[in-house]
């Protein structure tokens, strides 16, 4: 099998209903590129599994990871991009509000050698008062302590270079700051506007007190561990943005 020109990672879970709109989407978007979508069921009870994995065509294969228990939203990222065989990495929510129309966008900014992750930035954005509440007062939080320029880490409509991601430190609530760690390796970093969908189907799995009790602390180790990545002999040198 070919390695393909881009992976599309999606984390899910219990998001059989959504993905059966999903895929064909992503692969009617990327038709003329050779890519491959790897889906990470989380744990999930219901189809999940089983709705991706028959999703597949000879352009863009469907391949399923598959987690006993769930273990989160970073777990699964981490393993999706593990899996996948590309070298640029795209990743997508698998509730379907982010619209696989801005994945040749998103891809594009890769381009520039210098830049390392290329971050979706919602515009018109669905969902409860809580959830967008949560976030604006975790985005607040981090712009402060962080520095790191970044408006929209929880957009989930992101393309990435694999084997820079794949050199980040692991840890639980990783996808909530891969601007941050992404600068301080030495990679730019560029925000593209994508457009938020409304969910279709299911509810959301995560709430205020995702962003809030979990993320905020974290936050203080995100910070920690920044300072030093920029100390090590390992880094890439560049100018970040």
């Amino acid at each position: 099998m070919s390695v393909p020109e881009i992976s599309v990672v999606i984390p899910a879970h219990n998001e059989a209903e959504n993905l059966a709109q999903l895929l064909p989407e992503i692969g009617a978007v990327l038709t003329n590129r050779a890519h491959e979508i790897v889906v990470v069921d989380d744990g999930s009870s219901d189809r999940t599994a089983e709705v991706a994995g028959g999703l597949g065509s000879e352009r863009g294969p469907v391949r399923v990871v598959r987690h006993p228990r769930s273990l989160g939203q970073s777990a699964a990222l981490w393993s999706g991009v593990n899996a996948a065989r590309a070298e640029i990495v795209a990743t997508l929510d698998g509730d379907g509000q982010n619209d696989p129309a801005f994945i040749p966008a998103l891809v594009a900014v890769l381009a520039d050698p210098n830049v390392g992750l290329a971050a979706g930035r919602r515009v018109g954005r669905h969902g409860s008062f809580a959830k967008k509440a949560g976030s604006q007062i975790a985005n607040g939080v981090r712009k402060t302590l962080l520095a790191d320029e970044s408006s929209d880490t929880g957009c989930g409509a992101k393309a990435f270079r694999r084997a820079a991601f794949l050199r980040l430190p692991y840890f639980s609530s990783i996808h909530r700051f891969l601007p941050a760690l992404f600068r301080a390796d030495g990679w730019s970093v560029v925000e593209v506007d994508v457009v938020d969908r409304p969910r279709q189907h299911g509810s959301s799995h995560y709430g205020i007190l995702d962003r809030l009790v979990v993320g905020i602390p974290d936050l203080f180790g995100v910070k920690w561990l920044t300072r030093r990545r920029r100390r090590s002999p390992f880094r890439r040198e560049g100018k970040s943005r």
